[in-house]
């Protein structure tokens, strides 16, 4: 019986080991396994596929061979780019993919290409991937704007050549972007195109006051969409919602320097969606040209709505305009002036906004078409220079409830 014993305690550990041994051989260089309740995790490195993050060397392959990888694998995986500084052209974070959770986790700093004959109108695309996490730890996206600043005409023509986007976001389902900090983008940080349920969290974005064009997140043809505790310093729109959006929510959100937080602009092209559900609150804006601002074109080929908006619980802090609907929006120098907004705006309410302006009109409400179901509700903004804020309306029907300075228009 000892022996047998014996006999048995060996093929036991023989077992182990041969289990072992085989799934070491199945753990290729830069990946690492593990099991949690029966679900497989696995993480990737992308200095196993080449990536060399000195700086200088171009890494756009490397890092796109080690997604290739990452998304083809099965379970919750994780793709890790460690610290350093990667310089890369357009890249392309495609799917689908078949991990049922996707982690890109960024450690180092993105750094973008300068030469622009290598875009078309992104540097970094996330696509058509469900699951998908795109997380920080000190982890920065680099647009290296400067160098392009310069031949971006889209601010005094409307047939520019517009520059590419540092980040879009493209055809994504359950996304969490998060702790990420992006830098002086060649024109938009963060582009959201047809998304449904992302989260934009704890995110850091920055770019001088007069870099042109460079919104901090642009939203378009998107539905639930959650921006929250963020940080944004840059030379346009620190949020701008466009076309054919539904159901987005952002709140605690510091914007300055920049243009402030827009609706629109919309009403410009053929077959542009409604913008309904828009709910802003918690906002501090310093030092900007605009605070809350809704912006339509006139002459619109394509009749929308932009409808159900609250924006509330706003500090203004020497902003030019802090309240802001312009249906007659035109960047231009020549503008034609033939036809009214096509955008049919309703249901829209101010509420409980105070500070300080530095232009004495603090209210703007000029509408095309007269605005349906506007409300003021305590609004207490006063004019940093001599005399006081006043309000300036073109056919729109408020409504005023509770405190007003300035007074509400005749």
């Amino acid at each position: 019986m000892e022996a047998r014993s014996r006999l048995l305690l060996v093929l036991v550990a023989l077992c182990v080991v041969s289990v072992v041994a085989a799934a070491a051989e199945n753990v290729t260089v830069g990946q690492l396994s593990s099991y949690h309740g029966g679900a497989v995790a696995v993480s990737y490195n992308a200095k196993s596929y080449g990536a060399k993050g000195d700086g200088h060397t171009d890494d756009t392959k490397a890092l796109m061979a080690a997604w290739k990888v990452a998304c083809g694998a099965a379970g919750t995986v994780t793709l890790t780019i460690p610290p350093g500084t990667y310089y890369i052209g357009p890249t392309q974070f495609h799917g689908p993919c078949k991990a049922s959770a996707l982690t890109f986790m960024l450690q180092g700093t993105l750094k973008a290409a300068t030469d622009l004959k290598r875009f078309g109108n992104d540097w970094i695309e996330f696509g058509w991937v469900k699951g998908l996490t795109v997380a920080g730890q000190n982890g920065i996206f680099d647009g290296q704007g400067a160098a392009s600043w310069p031949f971006n005409k889209c601010p005094i023509r409307k047939d520019c050549k517009v520059l590419p986007t540092s980040v879009l976001f493209v055809n994504n389902q359950n996304t969490v972007v998060r702790d990420i900090t992006s830098v002086n983008s060649k024109f938009f940080h963060f582009a959201l195109l047809t998304n449904n349920n992302i989260k934009m969290l704890n995110l850091r974005i920055n770019a001088p006051g007069t870099s042109p064009n460079t919104d901090g997140i642009h939203i378009e043809r998107s539905t639930g969409v959650v921006i929250a505790d963020t940080r944004i310093g840059t030379g346009d729109d620190c949020i701008s919602i466009g076309q054919g959006n539904d159901n987005i929510d952002i709140q605690r959100v510091h914007c300055g320097p920049g243009h402030g937080m827009s609706v629109g602009s919309l009403g410009r092209y053929v077959g542009e969606g409604d913008v309904t559900r828009i709910h802003v609150k918690d906002m501090t804006f310093e030092g900007t040209m605009n605070g809350v601002r809704i912006k339509t074109w006139e002459n619109s080929p394509t009749k929308s709505v932009a409808a159900h908006m609250v924006f509330e619980n706003m500090v203004m802090k020497d902003v030019q305009n802090p309240i802001i609907i312009d249906q007659k929006y035109c960047p231009y120098y020549n503008c034609e002036h033939k036809y009214v907004s096509g955008v049919t705006l309703q249901d829209i309410t101010f509420r409980n906004i105070k500070g300080t302006a530095s232009l004495p009109v603090a209210v703007m409400l000029r509408c095309g078409v007269p605005c349906q179901g506007v409300v003021l509700q305590e609004i207490d903004l006063k004019y940093k220079g001599q005399g006081g804020a006043s309000s300036k309306c073109e056919n729109a029907k408020a409504k005023y409830v509770g405190y007003q300075y300035p007074k509400p228009c005749a």
